[in-house]
């Protein structure tokens, strides 16, 4: 099987863009929405929402398999490192030889953010619900 690697999804985190995810999300937890408490904290700063990060991973399906791949696909991720303001994230990926792939949202530097798998799901006939059958 050869390996494929699958097109980057990339965004630039700013204040702007997590004030926007906090409110189509409604968390508004202080340590993603007010720089003065997050200053104060173990992580010395605001961070990003974990999710605002994985959903790359659901743009990155999206963009290489097509929308309907995200219905029944399933993802398995670790959160390795918090995203802060100002950093570049990017989602990747790389085939595996199940049929699944590696998938990662790295920072600028290179440094994984999250990292996982994902199984596409499979195409659905017209009228179909997502998922797969066990």
């Amino acid at each position: 099987m050869n390996t494929r690697e699958l097109s980057t999804i990339s965004r630039d985190i700013d204040m702007s863009a997590i004030l926007d995810y906090a409110q189509i999300t409604g968390d508004f937890n202080p340590i993603h929405v007010d720089p003065a408490f997050a200053a104060t904290t173990a992580m010395g700063g605001v961070i990003a929402h974990g999710t605002l990060s994985m959903n790359l991973i659901w743009q990155l399906v999206s963009a290489n398999f097509g929308i309907d791949a995200c219905r029944g696909a399933s993802i398995d991720i670790r959160f390795a490192r918090p995203v802060r303001v100002g950093d570049r994230v990017t989602a990747g990926g790389v085939s595996r030889p199940d049929g699944g792939y590696d998938v990662w949202v790295r920072n600028q530097e290179g440094v994984a953010v999250i990292e996982g798998t994902m199984q596409p799901g499979e195409p659905q006939a017209d009228g179909e619900q997502g998922g797969r059958a066990p």
